[in-house]
């Protein structure tokens, strides 16, 4: 439905009426992108950050996270490492300036089983960050919402006072237990769930309302308010705008540059379609699940199943690709390549 250029001057575009009932967070490591949009947070992953360390305005950064695995030293293996690390504090110290809230930093999904790796990684960059006179208090530590990632949030987050946001998530049982743990936030995915019943079903297009995505989210944001869970539901991996629409009132929606420009210019009424009393109201029984009940019920999810492998192996080639071209920025002149 058009609006007339009349009525536009005086209605806020979509992206402006979406702040009144939810937190706008950019889904980037694009600085300019940030002040374009100006969000309360920013998320980053390992995709993004190699996208934008391949940016010629980013190499300032890029060299420098060499310059600091090569002073460190220990073996390549590890300036590799350390380099890498530097390059997402890096990247999360630049976007800091550019918002008020907070930045989430991804550790290596390679960890995704390791939950002692994932916590001695969370608290590695917790400590690059302070050395550069960031606080853990601006800082989300990213985690693959598997068993492990779940359990190593729970002890960052009571032992450490490291806030965590779990990523990856795709089925009910992965949010049951991240509220369970007490993680300060959950990531749950909507596009891919969208990818995966359009690739495996007959039905091929779906209203907003009706997207699988959407309904996860929807279920998981009723769950958590009806119980009175404290973790923020911040809605992710978006298809189209009309899925953003449709979780008008979730907590939180971290949303790319492209669908964040494309709100900024549609002009029609948004009413949230999620709230706290209307959760409250909803027909859900509460349900607790230890390492066993946890791993049968999303076993029994053949799409979150199939997607959080899925989305553990693009992360972890990601990651792979930041770490080789790194190498190739440390080690190919000294080698006369």
């Amino acid at each position: 439905m058009s609006v007339s250029p009349v009525k536009r001057q005086k209605m806020e575009s979509a992206l402006d009426q979406l702040k009144h009932h939810t937190t706008v967070v950019a889904d980037t490591g694009d600085f300019n992108a940030i002040d374009e949009y100006k969000p309360l947070d920013a998320t980053t992953n390992p995709s993004l950050i190699l996208a934008a360390a391949q940016m010629p305005a980013y190499q300032e950064l890029v060299d420098d996270a060499v310059a600091y695995g090569k002073k460190l030293g220990g073996s390549e293996e590890e300036q590799i490492k350390n380099a890498s690390d530097k390059l997402f504090v890096l990247f999360g110290a630049e976007i800091l300036k550019r918002i008020p809230g907070r930045v989430s930093t991804e550790v290596d999904a390679r960890l995704s089983f390791d939950k002692e790796g994932m916590i001695q990684r969370a608290r590695r960059l917790i400590d690059l960050y302070k050395e550069a006179g960031i606080g853990k208090d601006r800082i989300l530590i990213k985690l693959s919402s598997t068993w492990e990632g779940i359990q190593a949030g729970k002890v960052l987050e009571a032992e450490y006072g490291i806030h965590c946001n779990m990523t990856l998530l795709f089925s009910f049982a992965q949010a049951v237990a991240c509220a369970e743990a007490g993680v300060t936030l959950i990531s749950p995915f909507v596009g891919r769930i969208l990818d995966w019943y359009i690739a495996n079903g007959d039905k091929k297009t779906y209203e907003p309302s009706e997207d699988p995505g959407v309904k996860s989210v929807t279920k998981i944001y009723n769950y958590y308010k009806k119980f009175g869970y404290k973790t923020i539901v911040m809605g992710a991996s978006f298809r189209n705008t009309g899925e953003i629409k449709a979780l008008t009132g979730c907590d939180y929606l971290t949303i790319s540059p492209k669908l964040l420009a494309e709100l900024s210019k549609e002009y029609v009424k948004l009413t949230p379609t999620l709230s706290v009393k209307e959760a409250q109201a909803c027909n859900l029984e509460k349900i607790h699940l230890d390492e066993k009940a946890f791993r049968w019920l999303h076993n029994e999810d053949q799409m979150a199943v199939e997607k959080l492998s899925d989305g553990i192996r693009k992360f972890a080639a990601d990651a792979v690709k930041l770490e080789r071209m790194l190498k190739e920025r440390m080690f190919s002149a000294e080698n006369g390549k």
